[in-house]
């Protein structure tokens, strides 16, 4: 095993681990009940998947699935659902630029006099009174830009697996990155809003469409092509069309089903229903519909494509040029003494030059 697939494994790993603690010790501060550190246990499914891929991949990825990745989201978004979902900290109380000076001021002394030997101990001590009297949303919508980075973050650095090329891997990373800001606005600027806050079931409704688009990161469908078997003809036409397009086609229907569709009809909800209407919420519905619009005529042309392909690999076998659409031309003229040598041409079999399957 190389020395830095290892050493990338392990600390990514690490990273998740700590952001997820990190989620559920918010939790546990704001509810004020110790059970909640009951979470943390999720992470012992981390540790296990990091043994196991180890073992048995000498720590590289899989392939069309990240493993380390979905646990990372099982074991952090109950935490920020409970955040959401808490009563109290809807919104930021004016006194938090009061309370951080106060508590300054009170600590000041007794910082001084009891970490004078060790300067070091004393910045810390402030920056933990700072952080304990900053807003709970600030802490929270902190907490939901830490998530997007450190997945984006994880899966660069996790090692590479499967079938998966560095090109692809690249490819996947702007894909996530340019997923990233829709899924931030849609849950901060969203439940932001006093109309969307007060409604519990669109509260609700918000956090399940949210988490539901949160299942693309642990895939590599939308980079990875499936290969045409040798059993797949112009017969099997969906299944030509998949092997033919997969990449395209899981990019359209992750687009449609679980990123740009259901955030599109939330958010057309909020605005026709419930009479929401902001300008950013305005701005991410028209790049909804641009990029459902964009998908429909990406899916459109691929079709039209690939019906006019089998089109004319069925004229050309007609033709005489090879009858299957996954398949090379193979079929091979005789030589050109034959115009000369006509015995020996006879004695050349039509089914050699032509396969069995194309007559």
């Amino acid at each position: 095993m190389e020395l830095r697939v290892l050493f990338n494994a392990l600390v990514t790993r690490l990273l998740f681990v700590l952001h997820s603690l990190l989620a559920v010790w918010r939790v546990t501060e704001v509810k004020k009940e110790p059970k909640y550190w009951l979470l943390a246990l999720i992470n012992l499914l981390l540790c296990l998947e990091t043994a196991l891929t180890l073992k048995f991949n000498h720590g590289r990825g899989y392939k069309w699935f990240s493993p380390a990745i979905f646990i990372y989201l099982i074991s952090i978004v109950p935490s920020l659902w409970f955040l959401e979902l808490h009563p109290e900290i809807q919104f930021c109380s004016n006194k938090t630029d009061s309370i951080v000076q106060n508590n300054g001021n009170e600590d000041q002394h007794y910082n001084r006099t009891e970490t004078s030997d060790n300067p070091l101990l004393e910045k810390a001590l402030d920056l933990v009174n700072t952080l304990s009297a900053v807003c709970e949303p600030v802490w929270t919508l902190g907490l939901h830009q830490t998530f997007l980075l450190l997945l984006i973050i994880g899966r660069w650095l996790l090692p590479i697996g499967g079938e998966i090329t560095r090109d692809q891997l690249s490819q996947l990373l702007l894909m996530f990155v340019g997923t990233a800001a829709d899924l931030l606005e849609f849950t901060s600027e969203t439940l932001e809003i006093e109309n969307v806050r007060n409604n519990h079931v669109l509260v609700y409704a918000i956090l399940a469409v949210w988490t539901w688009s949160m299942l693309q990161f642990p895939l590599d469908l939308a980079v990875q092509h499936v290969e045409c078997g040798p059993s797949v003809s112009s017969k099997k036409v969906f299944r030509l069309l998949l092997c033919r397009h997969s990449a395209d086609l899981w990019n359209i229907g992750i687009s449609l089903f679980i990123q740009d569709g259901p955030f599109l009809v939330v958010r057309l909800i909020l605005m026709g229903y419930f009479n929401v209407i902001t300008q950013m919420l305005v701005f991410f519905t028209a790049k909804n519909i641009l990029s459902v619009m964009l998908q429909l005529y990406r899916l459109a042309v691929l079709s039209l494509d690939f019906h006019a392909s089998l089109q004319y690999q069925s004229n050309s076998r007609k033709g005489g040029v090879a009858c299957c659409p996954c398949e090379p031309n193979n079929i091979s003229l005789p030589p050109n003494n034959c115009d000369t040598d006509e015995k020996a041409c006879a004695s050349i079999p039509m089914e050699e030059a032509i396969p069995a399957e194309c007559l």
